[in-house]
């Protein structure tokens, strides 16, 4: 039976931050009139490729995380001007790769798949929210990461924030939006983000 997966657009941007960093103050945000209370989450991911890195070289990421509201077997592909779709199935039984999840790789290899990264995150989720919704979501992410090919492990802190359902849908609205947020960050002393991914800077990329 084929399970249709969810979907998502991600538009987010990544940060850098040191371990003590506080957290930045959003009053001077756009269209952002609440903060949530944070939301701790204990995420443990897995990610998977070909022995050559194919779906990486591909710019598609494959894992398999447990733990908070979107936990399961998730595809992230191509980035696609300023976002990425991500794909989402349950996690099932087992740590086998689901079959829709194997079919929907095969678009871009159908060569055998190894776990090559483990990324365990303690991760503290807000929302940002405005007269019609969710604007945006940031979390607060503190990583350990371990590079399954070698056992070479890592960790770091580091800030992301993700456009939710009452974003500025023009690319004016968003270009402020995400404007202002970096001015929050760089004022409580965050940095643009060294590495593209948690998976390259697990990887030592």
């Amino acid at each position: 039976m084929t399970t249709e997966p969810s979907r998502t657009v991600e538009v987010e941007r990544k940060y850098d931050v040191d371990i003590d960093t506080p957290l930045p103050r959003w009053s001077d945000i756009p269209g952002v009139d609440a903060v949530t209370a944070g939301e701790a989450r204990a995420l443990d991911a897995r990610y998977f490729d070909t022995a050559d890195g194919t779906l990486a070289r591909s710019g598609v990421a494959l894992r398999r995380r447990t733990g908070g509201p979107d936990e399961g077997w998730h595809v992230k592909g191509p980035r696609q001007g300023d976002g990425r779709l991500e794909l989402g199935w349950p996690l099932g039984e087992g740590d086998a790769l689901p079959d829709d999840v194997a079919a929907t790789v095969s678009t871009w290899t159908t060569a055998p798949l190894a776990p090559l990264a483990r990324i365990e995150n303690d991760r503290t989720a807000y929302l940002l929210t405005g007269p019609d919704g969710v604007v945006a979501e940031f979390v607060d992410d503190r990583v350990r990461a371990t590079d399954l090919r070698g056992g070479v492990q890592r960790e770091w802190r580091e800030w992301e924030m993700e456009l939710g359902p009452a974003a500025p849908a023009d690319a004016a609205g968003r270009e402020a939006f995400f404007a202002a947020v970096e001015r929050a960050v760089r004022a409580a002393g965050g940095r643009d983000s060294a590495s593209g991914s948690k998976l390259a800077r697990a990887l030592g990329f």
